[in-house]
């Protein structure tokens, strides 16, 4: 039974009188070695982890230090690094906690994860009394993995989710144990999955859309993690969010549904990983968020606006966009429509991300033609210049799309000629044309970017 109580809590199951020794000649905290799993080789451990020895700080303060878990077995298994914060100062030693999570080995596909800690004994006063200048983080963690464990549990599964989601501001490497920790990643699409049913006809009910939100916001925790981000796309998860993001119901359960979805989006894109612009592409991301720049709130428009951003910013992005008229155009027009309501509701947050798209865009030698043509009126006048008097930034921008772009084009018949000798293959966006109507069928998200 992986990853039960009786083999991931350390001291009383790992391995009897070595997770939780004491050591009067180095003041170490005790080993935490990876749980037992049971496989068809018997009981093996996959990746026994090491676990951090206590701090030997001489100082006040509490010190730093890695559990650094190694794959040590015969069968072999990566480690996953967890920091652990043991605290205390001279003379007394710091908490020691291992934490071990087994990845499987080419034999196996067995996970296993256990936890030891011990307290070293001191090298002068008693055992575990801590300086007026320590802290410990290790209660933290103590608390943390069991939570992971119990998302297994349906019954207990969605307390823990609004747990966790309150915590992973506080644990960087929460991805990672999520990810590797047996179950827990079935358990979190499980959530998403069950409310297919109520996306049509729409009977999301406020109640629901939290709990799944809550679940989104440890995908994202995920997404954004150097070490899982790349798993995530591979097992394409990001596909489980986009029915969320076809929705149109206008009420407050779909609204936060689709704005943590597209946290989930942005924290991806925000890595400037080209091979998640790749996967967005090729699965078609762009039409949902034009959909979205449309008819969302300002905050889905701001978040789905930047995700087109940070596509276009990528070289392949831009290509992708400007290689027919179709593409060109559909992003164009939704652009173009947006501006035109900011003119009656500005939003300097929104127009910054706008004003970003249309001058990547100019970086392309058609596109920026076309642009002459098509850029609205309200951002070569006065229109923004109240707006955006105090952001010097978003003014430069505009300034040098308009310098790029050049006066308008006179043509009459507009400028729909400039790209259609644009190729690149079949996919583009289906649209009407410039002015025709495009017909495209929670977290936290910090939309900082150049």
């Amino acid at each position: 039974n992986l990853l039960s109580s009786s083999n991931a809590i350390g001291g009383n199951s790992l391995i009897p009188n070595n997770t939780a020794n004491s050591n009067n000649n180095t003041n170490t905290g005790g080993v935490g070695v990876g749980g037992i799993s049971n496989n068809s080789n018997g009981n093996n451990f996959m990746g026994p982890g090491l676990g951090s020895l206590g701090s030997l700080s001489s100082g006040g303060g509490g010190a730093n230090t890695n559990a650094n878990l190694f794959g040590l077995s015969n069968l072999g298994g990566g480690g996953v690094n967890v920091n652990v914060n043991g605290g205390g100062g001279n003379p007394v030693s710091a908490p020691g906690v291992g934490i071990g999570v087994g990845l499987p080995s080419s034999s196996s596909s067995s996970i296993s994860m256990g936890m030891g800690g011990g307290v070293g004994a001191p090298a002068n006063g008693p055992a575990g009394a801590p300086s007026a200048g320590g802290s410990s983080g290790v209660g933290g963690v103590e608390e943390l993995l069991p939570l992971v464990i119990h998302l297994t549990n349906p019954e207990e599964r969605e307390g823990v989710l609004l747990e966790l989601s309150k915590k992973r501001e506080s644990f960087p490497d929460l991805a990672p144990i999520l990810w590797h920790t047996y179950g827990t990643v079935a358990a979190l699409l499980q959530e998403i999955v069950s409310i297919y049913p109520l996306l049509s006809p729409p009977t999301l009910t406020a109640h629901a859309s939290n709990r799944v939100c809550n679940a989104l916001a440890l995908l994202q925790c995920v997404a954004s993690h150097p070490d899982t981000r790349s798993l995530f796309l591979s097992a394409h998860v990001p596909l489980y969010l986009y029915p969320f993001l076809n929705t149109q119901s206008k009420s407050r359960p779909f609204e936060y549904l689709r704005l943590t979805s597209l946290g989930v989006v942005g924290a991806l894109v925000k890595m400037d990983d080209p091979d998640v612009i790749n996967f967005l592409l090729q699965t078609e991301i762009i039409p949902l968020c034009l959909r979205i720049m449309e008819t969302g709130s300002e905050l889905s428009k701001t978040v789905a606006t930047f995700i087109v951003q940070k596509i276009l910013l990528d070289e392949i992005g831009l290509s992708y966009v400007c290689a027919t008229a179709e593409r060109f155009y559909a992003v164009s027009t939704v652009l173009n429509n947006m501006i035109g309501i900011l003119v009656l509701s500005p939003s300097v947050r929104l127009l910054k991300h706008i004003v970003r798209c249309y001058l990547r865009l100019s970086d392309n030698v058609r596109a920026r033609e076309a642009l002459r043509q098509c850029l609205p009126i309200s951002l070569r006048d006065e229109t923004f210049g109240n707006a955006l008097r105090d952001d010097v930034t978003v003014k430069k921008w505009l300034s040098q799309l308009l310098s790029a772009v050049g006066p308008p084009a006179n043509n009459p018949a507009g400028a729909g000629g400039v790209m259609d000798g644009a190729t690149g293959g079949s996919g583009g966006l289906s649209v009407g044309g410039a002015g025709g109507n495009n017909g495209l069928g929670g977290g936290s998200l910090d939309l900082t970017s150049n």
